[in-house]
Protein backbone atom coordinates (compact mmCIF):
# COMPACT_ATOMS: atom_id res chain seq x y z
CA UNK A 1 0.00 0.00 0.00
CA UNK A 2 1.40 3.40 -1.04
CA UNK A 3 1.11 6.08 1.64
CA UNK A 4 0.17 9.55 0.60
CA UNK A 5 2.13 12.59 1.81
CA UNK A 6 -0.80 13.64 4.01
CA UNK A 7 -0.83 10.22 5.69
CA UNK A 8 2.89 10.44 6.45
CA UNK A 9 2.46 13.90 7.98
CA UNK A 10 -0.45 12.68 10.12
CA UNK A 11 1.57 9.73 11.38
CA UNK A 12 4.48 11.98 12.32
CA UNK A 13 2.12 14.27 14.22
CA UNK A 14 0.64 11.28 16.01
CA UNK A 15 4.09 10.04 17.02
CA UNK A 16 5.00 13.47 18.40
CA UNK A 17 1.80 13.54 20.42
CA UNK A 18 2.42 10.04 21.78
CA UNK A 19 5.99 10.98 22.73
CA UNK A 20 4.73 14.12 24.50
CA UNK A 21 2.14 12.22 26.52
CA UNK A 22 4.60 9.47 27.42
CA UNK A 23 7.06 12.04 28.78
CA UNK A 24 4.22 13.81 30.59
CA UNK A 25 3.11 10.53 32.16
CA UNK A 26 6.66 9.85 33.42
CA UNK A 27 6.88 13.35 34.91
CA UNK A 28 3.53 12.91 36.67
CA UNK A 29 4.61 9.48 38.00
CA UNK A 30 7.90 10.91 39.29
CA UNK A 31 6.05 13.80 40.92
CA UNK A 32 3.69 11.31 42.54
CA UNK A 33 6.60 9.30 43.95
CA UNK A 34 8.23 12.45 45.30
CA UNK A 35 4.95 13.53 46.90
CA UNK A 36 4.51 10.06 48.42
CA UNK A 37 8.07 10.10 49.77
CA UNK A 38 7.48 13.55 51.27
CA UNK A 39 4.23 12.37 52.88
CA UNK A 40 5.96 9.32 54.37
CA UNK A 41 9.21 10.90 55.48
CA UNK A 42 8.42 14.53 56.14
CA UNK A 43 8.78 17.81 54.37
CA UNK A 44 11.75 16.57 52.40
CA UNK A 45 13.52 13.24 51.96
CA UNK A 46 15.50 13.64 55.18
CA UNK A 47 12.76 15.41 57.10
CA UNK A 48 15.12 18.37 57.54
CA UNK A 49 13.00 21.16 56.07
CA UNK A 50 11.52 22.28 59.40
CA UNK A 51 12.67 22.35 63.02
CA UNK A 52 12.38 18.85 64.45
CA UNK A 53 13.80 16.18 66.74
CA UNK A 54 15.90 13.72 64.73
CA UNK A 55 15.52 10.02 65.43
CA UNK A 56 18.30 7.64 64.43
CA UNK A 57 17.94 3.87 64.71
CA UNK A 58 20.99 1.77 65.60
CA UNK A 59 19.96 -1.84 65.16
CA UNK A 60 21.57 -5.25 64.75
CA UNK A 61 25.26 -6.10 64.82
CA UNK A 62 27.51 -3.07 65.22
CA UNK A 63 30.48 -2.65 62.90
CA UNK A 64 32.34 0.38 61.57
CA UNK A 65 29.54 2.19 59.75
CA UNK A 66 30.77 5.12 57.68
CA UNK A 67 27.26 5.94 56.44
CA UNK A 68 25.92 6.19 60.00
CA UNK A 69 28.86 8.35 61.12
CA UNK A 70 28.34 10.69 58.14
CA UNK A 71 24.65 10.84 58.96
CA UNK A 72 25.34 11.78 62.57
CA UNK A 73 27.69 14.52 61.37
CA UNK A 74 25.06 15.82 58.95
CA UNK A 75 22.55 15.92 61.82
CA UNK A 76 25.09 17.80 63.92
CA UNK A 77 25.48 20.44 61.22
CA UNK A 78 21.75 20.78 60.49
CA UNK A 79 20.24 23.93 61.98
CA UNK A 80 16.80 22.32 61.75
CA UNK A 81 17.67 19.51 64.15
CA UNK A 82 17.11 20.71 67.69
CA UNK A 83 17.72 17.40 69.49
CA UNK A 84 18.38 13.74 68.77
CA UNK A 85 16.87 10.44 69.91
CA UNK A 86 19.10 7.40 69.38
CA UNK A 87 16.86 4.34 69.21
CA UNK A 88 19.15 1.43 70.11
CA UNK A 89 18.33 -2.24 69.67
CA UNK A 90 21.61 -4.11 69.39
CA UNK A 91 23.46 -7.04 71.03
CA UNK A 92 26.76 -5.29 70.27
CA UNK A 93 29.41 -6.05 67.70
CA UNK A 94 33.02 -5.12 67.06
CA UNK A 95 34.73 -3.01 69.69
CA UNK A 96 36.15 -0.71 67.02
CA UNK A 97 32.67 -0.26 65.52
CA UNK A 98 31.29 0.72 68.93
CA UNK A 99 34.22 3.07 69.54
CA UNK A 100 33.80 4.92 66.22
CA UNK A 101 30.05 5.44 66.71
CA UNK A 102 30.58 6.38 70.37
CA UNK A 103 32.96 9.15 69.33
CA UNK A 104 30.55 10.40 66.65
CA UNK A 105 27.71 10.54 69.20
CA UNK A 106 29.90 12.41 71.70
CA UNK A 107 30.76 14.96 69.03
CA UNK A 108 27.04 15.36 68.28
CA UNK A 109 26.10 15.59 71.97
CA UNK A 110 28.57 18.44 72.42
CA UNK A 111 26.27 20.62 70.28
CA UNK A 112 22.74 19.20 70.68
CA UNK A 113 20.87 17.30 73.42
CA UNK A 114 21.03 13.56 72.69
CA UNK A 115 19.00 10.87 74.47
CA UNK A 116 19.20 7.08 74.05
CA UNK A 117 16.00 5.07 73.89
CA UNK A 118 16.70 1.37 74.44
CA UNK A 119 14.36 -1.12 72.79
CA UNK A 120 14.77 -4.86 73.28
CA UNK A 121 18.44 -4.62 74.19
CA UNK A 122 21.52 -2.43 74.31
CA UNK A 123 24.32 -4.82 75.23
CA UNK A 124 28.10 -4.60 74.98
CA UNK A 125 28.99 -2.19 72.15
CA UNK A 126 25.30 -1.27 71.99
CA UNK A 127 25.46 -0.09 75.59
CA UNK A 128 28.80 1.59 74.90
CA UNK A 129 27.05 3.77 72.31
CA UNK A 130 24.17 4.48 74.70
CA UNK A 131 26.61 5.86 77.28
CA UNK A 132 27.74 8.46 74.74
CA UNK A 133 24.34 10.17 75.05
CA UNK A 134 23.29 12.60 77.79
CA UNK A 135 20.41 10.48 79.09
CA UNK A 136 19.34 6.82 78.73
CA UNK A 137 15.80 5.45 78.96
CA UNK A 138 14.93 1.76 78.65
CA UNK A 139 11.85 -0.40 78.97
CA UNK A 140 11.35 -2.28 82.22
CA UNK A 141 12.15 -5.56 80.47
CA UNK A 142 14.88 -4.28 78.13
CA UNK A 143 18.25 -6.04 78.32
CA UNK A 144 21.14 -3.76 79.23
CA UNK A 145 24.80 -4.29 80.07
CA UNK A 146 27.15 -7.14 79.12
CA UNK A 147 30.08 -4.77 79.60
CA UNK A 148 33.20 -6.50 78.36
CA UNK A 149 35.40 -7.61 75.47
CA UNK A 150 36.26 -11.02 74.07
CA UNK A 151 37.92 -12.96 71.28
CA UNK A 152 36.56 -16.35 70.27
CA UNK A 153 38.06 -18.79 67.80
CA UNK A 154 37.52 -22.48 67.06
CA UNK A 155 40.01 -25.28 67.58
CA UNK A 156 39.69 -27.74 64.69
CA UNK A 157 42.97 -29.54 65.38
CA UNK A 158 41.14 -32.64 66.69
CA UNK A 159 39.07 -32.82 63.51
CA UNK A 160 42.21 -32.42 61.40
CA UNK A 161 43.85 -35.32 63.23
CA UNK A 162 40.84 -37.54 62.53
CA UNK A 163 40.93 -36.59 58.86
CA UNK A 164 44.67 -37.09 58.63
CA UNK A 165 45.33 -33.44 57.80
CA UNK A 166 48.54 -31.88 59.14
CA UNK A 167 49.36 -28.17 59.14
CA UNK A 168 52.88 -27.18 58.14
CA UNK A 169 54.03 -23.60 58.73
CA UNK A 170 57.14 -21.47 58.74
CA UNK A 171 56.88 -18.14 60.59
CA UNK A 172 59.18 -15.38 61.75
CA UNK A 173 58.40 -15.67 65.46
CA UNK A 174 56.45 -17.96 67.80
CA UNK A 175 53.48 -15.60 68.28
CA UNK A 176 53.05 -14.70 64.61
CA UNK A 177 49.50 -15.56 63.38
CA UNK A 178 48.50 -16.76 66.83
CA UNK A 179 46.16 -17.99 68.11
CA UNK A 180 45.35 -20.35 65.26
CA UNK A 181 42.26 -22.56 64.84
CA UNK A 182 44.53 -25.26 63.40
CA UNK A 183 46.45 -26.03 66.59
CA UNK A 184 45.80 -25.87 70.36
CA UNK A 185 46.58 -22.51 71.99
CA UNK A 186 49.63 -22.50 74.29
CA UNK A 187 50.17 -20.40 77.43
CA UNK A 188 52.20 -17.69 75.69
CA UNK A 189 49.48 -17.20 73.11
CA UNK A 190 46.77 -17.02 75.75
CA UNK A 191 48.80 -14.44 77.69
CA UNK A 192 49.20 -12.28 74.59
CA UNK A 193 45.47 -12.39 73.79
CA UNK A 194 44.51 -11.72 77.39
CA UNK A 195 46.69 -8.58 77.46
CA UNK A 196 44.93 -7.41 74.31
CA UNK A 197 41.48 -8.01 75.79
CA UNK A 198 42.26 -6.46 79.19
CA UNK A 199 43.56 -3.27 77.59
CA UNK A 200 40.30 -2.74 75.64
CA UNK A 201 38.28 -3.85 78.65
CA UNK A 202 39.97 -1.25 80.84
CA UNK A 203 39.13 1.42 78.26
CA UNK A 204 35.48 0.28 78.08
CA UNK A 205 35.11 0.28 81.87
CA UNK A 206 36.67 3.74 81.97
CA UNK A 207 34.02 5.00 79.56
CA UNK A 208 31.23 3.59 81.72
CA UNK A 209 32.73 5.10 84.88
CA UNK A 210 33.16 8.51 83.26
CA UNK A 211 29.81 8.73 81.50
CA UNK A 212 27.72 7.22 84.32
CA UNK A 213 29.56 9.22 86.99
CA UNK A 214 30.82 6.18 88.87
CA UNK A 215 34.09 5.34 90.53
CA UNK A 216 36.25 2.81 88.71
CA UNK A 217 35.56 0.11 91.35
CA UNK A 218 31.80 0.73 91.03
CA UNK A 219 32.00 0.33 87.26
CA UNK A 220 34.16 -2.80 87.56
CA UNK A 221 31.58 -4.39 89.88
CA UNK A 222 29.00 -4.12 87.08
CA UNK A 223 31.42 -5.01 84.27
CA UNK A 224 31.62 -8.76 84.82
CA UNK A 225 29.62 -9.44 81.66
CA UNK A 226 26.27 -9.47 83.49
CA UNK A 227 23.10 -8.34 81.77
CA UNK A 228 20.33 -6.44 83.54
CA UNK A 229 16.67 -5.64 82.95
CA UNK A 230 15.78 -2.00 82.47
CA UNK A 231 14.57 -1.81 86.07
CA UNK A 232 17.78 -3.37 87.39
CA UNK A 233 19.82 -1.06 85.17
CA UNK A 234 18.13 2.00 86.69
CA UNK A 235 18.88 0.68 90.18
CA UNK A 236 22.54 0.17 89.19
CA UNK A 237 22.84 3.61 87.53
CA UNK A 238 23.43 2.10 84.08
CA UNK A 239 20.20 3.70 82.86
CA UNK A 240 18.58 6.98 83.94
CA UNK A 241 14.88 6.19 83.64
CA UNK A 242 12.34 3.58 82.60
CA UNK A 243 10.28 4.41 79.52
CA UNK A 244 10.22 4.88 75.78
CA UNK A 245 10.07 7.73 73.26
CA UNK A 246 7.59 9.76 75.32
CA UNK A 247 9.92 9.75 78.33
CA UNK A 248 12.86 10.59 76.06
CA UNK A 249 10.99 13.63 74.74
CA UNK A 250 10.01 14.64 78.28
CA UNK A 251 13.69 14.68 79.22
CA UNK A 252 14.54 16.75 76.14
CA UNK A 253 11.93 19.27 77.29
CA UNK A 254 13.98 19.81 80.45
CA UNK A 255 16.83 20.87 78.14
CA UNK A 256 14.72 23.59 76.53
CA UNK A 257 13.52 21.52 73.55
CA UNK A 258 9.91 22.09 72.51
CA UNK A 259 8.12 18.81 73.24
CA UNK A 260 5.68 19.56 70.43
CA UNK A 261 8.39 19.34 67.78
CA UNK A 262 7.86 16.54 65.29
CA UNK A 263 10.10 13.49 65.67
CA UNK A 264 11.52 12.67 62.24
CA UNK A 265 13.39 9.44 61.63
CA UNK A 266 16.53 10.03 59.62
CA UNK A 267 16.96 7.11 57.29
CA UNK A 268 20.11 5.35 56.21
CA UNK A 269 22.47 7.83 54.60
CA UNK A 270 22.32 5.90 51.33
CA UNK A 271 18.55 5.78 51.26
CA UNK A 272 17.69 9.42 50.44
CA UNK A 273 14.03 8.90 51.28
CA UNK A 274 11.60 6.37 49.84
CA UNK A 275 12.19 7.41 46.23
CA UNK A 276 15.86 6.40 46.33
CA UNK A 277 15.81 3.92 49.22
CA UNK A 278 16.55 0.21 49.50
CA UNK A 279 12.87 -0.26 50.29
CA UNK A 280 11.94 1.38 47.00
CA UNK A 281 14.49 -0.76 45.15
CA UNK A 282 13.07 -3.90 46.75
CA UNK A 283 9.54 -2.81 45.83
CA UNK A 284 10.52 -2.26 42.20
CA UNK A 285 12.52 -5.49 42.13
CA UNK A 286 9.57 -7.42 43.54
CA UNK A 287 7.26 -5.96 40.94
CA UNK A 288 9.71 -7.07 38.26
CA UNK A 289 9.97 -10.55 39.75
CA UNK A 290 13.58 -10.10 40.86
CA UNK A 291 14.93 -11.88 43.98
CA UNK A 292 15.52 -9.93 47.18
CA UNK A 293 19.02 -9.01 48.30
CA UNK A 294 20.97 -11.86 49.82
CA UNK A 295 22.88 -9.47 52.10
CA UNK A 296 19.65 -8.21 53.62
CA UNK A 297 18.53 -11.77 54.27
CA UNK A 298 21.83 -12.57 56.00
CA UNK A 299 21.46 -9.44 58.14
CA UNK A 300 17.88 -10.23 59.10
CA UNK A 301 18.86 -13.74 60.17
CA UNK A 302 21.70 -12.39 62.28
CA UNK A 303 24.21 -14.53 60.42
CA UNK A 304 26.44 -11.50 59.87
CA UNK A 305 27.62 -12.01 63.47
CA UNK A 306 29.42 -15.16 62.34
CA UNK A 307 31.99 -13.11 60.45
CA UNK A 308 33.11 -10.48 62.98
CA UNK A 309 36.88 -9.97 62.97
CA UNK A 310 39.04 -8.55 65.74
CA UNK A 311 38.00 -7.75 69.29
CA UNK A 312 34.27 -7.93 69.77
CA UNK A 313 31.99 -6.49 72.39
CA UNK A 314 28.83 -8.47 71.86
CA UNK A 315 26.37 -10.31 74.07
CA UNK A 316 26.02 -13.42 71.85
CA UNK A 317 29.05 -13.67 69.50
Amino acid sequence: MVLRADDLIDRRRLRRKLTFWRVAALVVAAAGLIAFSTWIYGDDFTGAAVDHIAKVKIEGTITEDEDLIKQLDTIRQSSRVKAVILSIDSPGGTTVGGESIYEAVRKLAAEKPVVAQVGTLAASAGYMIATATDHIVARKSSIVGSIGVLIQYPDVSGLMNKLGVKLEEVKSSPLKASPSPFKPTNDDERTMVRKLILDSYDWFVGIVAERRKMTKPEALALADGSIFTGRQAVANNLVDAVGGETEAIDWLATKGIDAKLKVVEWKDAESGGFLFSKAMARTIGSALGLPDYGGDIIHELGADRLFLDGLVSVWHP
